[in-house]
């Protein structure tokens, strides 16, 4: 199923897309620790700069806004189900990361309360927690 656009709500797809691939590429040059594996390296510092002064985990918000708009630059339905599979799926990684990092690495509970939001900025229903 297609789904037929007019010029300008697909360049906005593609240009939010690229925008957030631009921003996970630049997020991964400011923390060189981001991994596919949930561990903490030795030496391994908790992060503060950058959108790390604001959330907790930016790079995962960037990779949801852009399934989120990955239907609109395509142009397909077929194309929400990842998004909508990734919510869940990035929520508990989350969950299980902030386990192991408040576990085995120095300081980030201090950093935990100093930046209370990890995924939504301003958003305490949805973000922020009492670790």
């Amino acid at each position: 199923m297609t789904l037929y656009f007019f010029c300008e709500p697909s360049m906005g797809g593609n240009l939010v897309v690229q925008v957030h691939c631009g921003l996970a590429s630049g997020n991964h040059n400011q923390n060189s620790y981001a991994s596919t594996i949930i561990h903490v390296e030795k030496e391994q510092h908790v992060i503060t700069t950058g959108p790390y002064s604001i959330v907790r985990h930016p790079m995962y918000l960037g990779m949801i806004l852009m399934l989120l708009f990955t239907p609109l630059a395509l142009g397909s339905y077929w194309a929400v189900l990842p998004f909508l599979l990734s919510v869940p799926m990035n929520i508990l990684r989350i969950k299980n990361e902030e386990e192991v990092l408040l576990r085995d690495l120095p300081g980030y509970k201090d950093y935990c309360l100093k930046t209370p939001y990890r995924l939504i900025p301003l958003n305490s229903i949805i973000s922020a927690d009492k670790t």
